[in-house]
């Protein structure tokens, strides 16, 4: 796309090199560290599944146990396949069980039967692996038999009732209407639990929780709507809180297309501990990497906190670090759906232009990126004609500046939960125009030297200043002063910190090595 903004290619250029040299710290930081949900990933993928009569996942317990007889720095890769020798027993669930109940206990080895379970974990994760890849060629070829939605940007529509029996026909109801992906969102809290639900739930509180079964269930009615409408409907969920790098793994298992996964949005908004997210974070991305999945980090959310016309330099700096961290991870430009949103009060004078200036400006910096546009909840007031119009309004800019992905707004957003009419009345509206000015995009250039231009410049120009001024301290240092968001997150406080470990120099970790290997 030629730049209908004019930006400089130096500044440009030096945003991206300031955003690398802000992230590298904190990717060895990931490297050099490991958290039990790791661990705990690492183990789905080697095969441990089910939960125990409390409700608690064998994972969890076998991760535990390990933990309690030789710590969690060494990994528990080896420690829980050296035990399978050693006890003879063929099966890791069964194993984890035995743990669960005391009659298993764990060593570090070392020698020969170190070597030995190291190449017995590789060989069971590296089938857990295979399975993710399998899943991954089953999307292209019915991506290649159904075809993608015949426009841009894809209508992204949440679905989650709390019970996912009645997720599933609303979900295909909205499918008919016309959206293009389906978002389950999670349960109130459920990125507060330190290990993921198991099976298929009916009781969720203003979302369904994300289990490997609702994700298998949810996929299963979305390839039949696939197959009665003629388009792949793609299904997105969470990969975010305390499970992250285990809701990407069940994700690659089962199918999934798109999952939430932002480098800092649980630090802010949820007070996890900042090192035990940048650990989670990279590994849940090496795995979206290898599964396919198309990730949305959450900067919408910094508006909903922050003054969206004076903090907007910070949505490109986090703009430019997930996509270091992203690309440093092993995620193409492809797969990446940065967030950004429409939240300027309506009262600003100009807001319209301000907010095409911001929109155009991230699509300018991440052209090859499947950028997800964020509709208006801050200023939402009840009015529902005043709201309508407003979600009219962030639809034409979605299609003006060429969003990837936009996000579905309601009138009653983020003032009830909406009703399902609320829901046909909001894809009317993005019908209507993405279909009356669908092609709009050719057609609209900001003038030279005029207002949206002059906006974007120093907007990219702020972002600049800001990536310079956190390079002279640290990005750990910079979230616990306020940055983003407005939220104060010190680096030695936060939910999970005892989940988290420095790895020991015979730490591994075979989905990692896997992973790595292949970026």
């Amino acid at each position: 796309m030629s730049s209908k903004l004019d930006l400089d290619p130096a500044l440009v250029a030096r945003a991206r090199e300031l955003a690398a040299r802000v992230g590298a710290p904190v990717v060895e930081l990931a490297r050099s560290h490991t958290t039990v949900s790791v661990e705990r990933a690492v183990l789905r993928l080697a095969g441990v599944s089910g939960a125990d009569p409390d409700g608690i996942p064998w994972v969890n317990r076998l991760v535990d146990a390990v933990v309690a007889d030789v710590g969690l720095g060494h990994g528990v890769a080896v420690p829980v396949f050296d035990a399978l020798a050693r006890e003879q027993i063929m099966d890791v669930t069964l194993l984890a069980q035995k743990a669960a109940a005391g009659s298993v206990r764990f060593t570090q080895p070392t020698g020969r039967a170190a070597t030995a379970a190291r190449r017995a974990a590789r060989r069971a994760v590296a089938a857990g692996v295979r399975r993710i890849d399998r899943r991954r060629a089953e999307r292209d070829r019915l991506v290649k038999r159904y075809g993608d939605p015949r426009q841009r940007p894809w209508i992204y529509l949440i679905v989650a009732t709390g019970d996912i029996y009645e997720d599933i026909p609303q979900a295909q109801a909205a499918a008919r209407a016309g959206a293009d992906v389906i978002a389950v969102i999670r349960s109130t809290g459920q990125s507060l639990l330190d290990y993921v639900p198991e099976g298929a739930t009916r009781e969720g509180f203003a979302g369904t929780y994300a289990t490997q079964e609702n994700f298998r269930l949810m996929r299963a009615a979305l390839d039949e709507s696939s197959k009665e409408l003629g388009r792949y409907v793609r299904l997105t969920n969470y990969a975010s809180g305390l499970c992250m790098p285990e809701m990407a793994t069940l994700a690659g298992l089962e199918r999934l297309d798109m999952m939430l996964n932002d480098s800092m949005y649980g630090i802010l908004f949820r007070d996890i501990n900042p090192i035990r997210t940048f650990v989670d974070q990279r590994f849940s991305r090496q795995v979206h990497a290898r599964a396919g999945i198309i990730i949305n980090t959450g900067e919408d959310n910094y508006l909903t906190t922050a003054d969206a016309v004076d903090e907007a330099h910070t949505v490109t700096v986090s703009q430019l670090l997930n996509e270091y961290f992203a690309h440093e991870a092993g995620l193409p430009d492809g797969l990446l759906g940065l967030g950004h949103a429409f939240e300027i009060n309506p009262d600003v004078p100009e807001s319209f232009r301000l907010e095409l200036a911001h929109a155009l400006l991230a699509r300018e910096l991440f052209p090859d990126a499947p950028l997800k546009w964020m509709p208006p909840t801050k200023h939402m007031t009840g009015d529902v004609f005043r709201g309508n119009l407003l979600d009219g309004f962030f639809n034409l800019v979605g299609t003006m500046t060429g969003q990837g992905i936009l996000l579905v707004g309601m009138m009653t957003e983020a003032v009830v939960t909406p009703w399902l009419s609320d829901r046909d009345i909001a894809l009317q509206n993005v019908r209507y125009v993405l279909g009356a000015a669908g092609g709009l995009r050719e057609d609209f250039v900001p003038a030279p030297g005029g207002f949206i231009q002059r906006r974007a410049h120093r907007v990219l120009g702020e972002a600049v200043d800001l990536l310079e001024r956190i390079g002279e301290q640290s990005l750990l240092t910079a979230i616990a002063e306020g940055t983003f968001g407005i939220m104060k997150r010190p680096a030695d406080r936060g939910k999970g910190l005892d989940g988290v470990a420095r790895q020991e120099a015979d730490y591994y970790n075979p989905a990692a090595e896997i992973l790595e290997a292949a970026a």
